[in-house]
């Protein structure tokens, strides 16, 4: 493909590289960063930096958040010219250490321009749904959920998605699933650390195009992407056309469809 996707790979999954290296590891893709779409990257960082505390950095095409704490991916943000349409399908939970601590995130993040919504919750919901200042969604989480004990305060990537769904990034990434339970997966880094990554499990949301927030995954160490590609592939990705994928990206779609990008 090579052109639109600014990475060399064959149709046939080869490149110019000995593909001996690839066959003496076992091949796994690593999530390296999620990324927003929003009409002011730069405003947006900065709100997810005060919320999750992490170092923000600029560059020329995105702005960057860089973990300060165990968690092992960035947040990327990238100016998009469309406005969000319907409810995310990947949303944040946040965690807090005390009731006081959760009412002075929820009061911090509104004074920086956050908002709370209604979808659906019930009142006596321990949780309080509040959204962005381009209206993404989120949850800053109660204090003393088991579920996210010991997360840091980015707890979980909450997606929308099936039980295949879970088991198709377990798979692709090498994380165990720790939380297997009826249509709902959870997976986490292998060492415990960082946030763990949930999907609910249906009935999903409707679908609203195009998405906000999306995967990029790469490469392990000693890995070629024609490798991880043919790994993502084997496990029911499939690859979408040209400009479906973020510039120097292969965009490929999970056994959802949801879009995500193969980076080098």
């Amino acid at each position: 493909m090579g052109g639109q996707d600014g990475l060399d790979v064959d149709d046939d999954g080869d490149d110019s590289h000995d593909g001996g290296d690839d066959r003496e590891v076992e091949v796994t893709a690593r999530l390296v960063a999620l990324m927003f779409d929003a009409l002011s990257p730069s405003e947006l960082a900065r709100f997810w930096s005060i919320a999750l505390g992490w170092d923000h950095r600029e560059a020329d095409s995105s702005v960057e958040l860089v973990p300060t704490d165990a968690t092992s991916f960035r947040l990327l943000f990238r100016r998009a010219g469309h406005d969000k349409a319907g409810q995310n399908r990947i949303h944040f939970d946040l965690t807090t250490g005390s009731q006081a601590d959760q009412t002075d995130t929820v009061a911090e993040l509104v004074a920086n321009g956050a908002r709370h919504i209604d979808i659906g919750q019930s009142p006596d919901e321990t949780h309080v749904v509040l959204a962005d200042i381009e209206r993404n969604e989120f949850c800053v989480i109660e204090p003393g959920n088991q579920f996210l004990a010991g997360c840091p305060r980015l707890g979980a990537v909450n997606c929308d998605g099936t039980h295949a769904l879970g088991r198709f990034w377990s798979e692709a990434l090498d994380w165990p699933l720790v939380w297997d339970q009826g249509e709902e997966t959870a997976i986490q880094a292998p060492d415990g650390t960082g946030p763990k990554i949930t999907w609910s499990g249906p009935p999903l949301m409707p679908r609203s195009e195009p998405e906000r927030i999306h995967f990029h995954v790469a490469p392990e160490q000693g890995t070629s992407v024609p490798a991880t590609l043919d790994h993502l592939l084997a496990r029911g990705a499939t690859r979408l056309g040209p400009g479906r994928g973020c510039a120097d990206a292969i965009g490929l779609a999970d056994v959802d469809g949801n879009r995500f990008c193969l980076v080098g």
